[in-house]
């Protein structure tokens, strides 16, 4: 191989490793940036089975979330943690949003992801649904600093959201996990650690209501 060919072999690593986009069903987006139609389909929630009755704790975390909905103070851990067992089967996508470092200031890199989340979340197929901001960190430093640098995090994102589409502040629902939910706990120091995940708590009614 010729130095240039390595070069450019190089290049293309380095240009390839700076996408991580996960969805709860699809696995990863061929090694690039989401678009909002990539958010809008991971965000979708599957078609409701015909006849199929709900259970008393769907009940119940349908009401539950109806007391955050809105909510600007953080959550408790017992909130954060009934948010996080709902999250688990839900349809979801991970972003990898850049911030200063020790900072919840978004940097300009991350602006283009985000517009692109803006417009999945204008979408009429998304209508009435209720989302969370999850805000994660990687391994590094204590619980409690991670823990609420998560928080100004993930409401940096909603703040966006809301400046930048004007979308119902009390559709966006904001939690700060830390360092509890590590996405590669094998490497607690990666960058794929550091995310904003996006989850469709709950919809409300259909685009065509």
């Amino acid at each position: 191989m010729t130095r240039w060919n390595k070069l450019g072999a190089t290049l293309a690593t380095l240009l390839l490793a700076g996408a991580l986009v996960t969805t709860a069903n699809t696995g990863s987006f061929a090694q690039q940036r989401p678009t909002s139609a990539d958010i809008l389909e991971a965000l979708k929630p599957a078609p409701r089975t015909r006849g199929l009755t709900t259970t008393p704790k769907q009940i119940q975390d349908q009401q539950f979330l109806q007391t955050i909905r809105g909510r600007t103070r953080a959550l408790t851990l017992d909130e954060r943690t009934k948010v996080a067992d709902i999250a688990k089967d839900k349809q979801k996508i991970d972003l990898e949003v850049y911030f200063d470092y020790n900072s919840a200031d978004i940097v300009q890199r991350a602006v283009p992801d985000l517009m692109e989340l803006g417009k999945a979340l204008s979408n009429p197929d998304l209508k009435g649904g209720t989302f969370l901001l999850g805000g994660h960190t990687d391994g590094k430093g204590g619980e409690e600093y991670n823990q609420k640098l998560s928080e100004r995090r993930a409401a940096a994102v909603k703040k966006f959201l809301l400046e930048k589409f004007q979308l119902p502040e009390e559709t966006l629902v904001t939690a700060g996990y830390g360092k509890e939910q590590l996405k590669k706990p094998d490497a607690p120091f990666a960058a794929e650690n550091r995310r904003v995940q996006i989850v469709n708590l709950e919809v409300k009614q259909s685009a065509s209501k």
